[in-house]
């Protein structure tokens, strides 16, 4: 999960490498480091400037590849856990803080088995 390391520059280096150096400045004048990717979805692409409707659907494929999850089933039942294991780790690591800063993914995995 080296994403979780990336600086601003480092993911506009990554939206270049994946075919679109035309939103590098969305995402750095946006703040977007690999913690924040995190939250970045088909949905909050618009409000980062990047409105292209195909463009927006590679780059939330894209993400969910890099980060190892995928967007919600919205057909899901209510009754289902809202989310896997990966995307509560990574919510949780998308935070800062000391505590967020050392927490391991086997760490949360124990806690939350609890």
């Amino acid at each position: 999960m080296e994403f979780l390391h990336w600086s601003c520059h480092d993911v506009a280096l990554w939206i270049e490498s994946i075919g679109f150096p035309q939103y590098k400045a969305c995402f750095t004048e946006n703040f977007i480091t690999g913690r924040k990717l995190i939250h970045v979805s088909c949905t909050s692409l618009p409000r980062l400037g990047i409105t292209d409707f195909q463009h927006m659907q590679a780059i939330s494929a894209q993400l969910a590849g890099l980060l190892g999850v995928w967007e919600p089933r919205w057909g899901r039942s209510v009754a289902d856990p809202p989310h896997d294991e990966l995307t509560g780790f990574l919510r949780k690591k998308s935070r800062s803080g000391q505590r967020t800063d050392s927490l391991t993914l086997q760490q949360f995995l124990t806690n939350s088995s609890r």
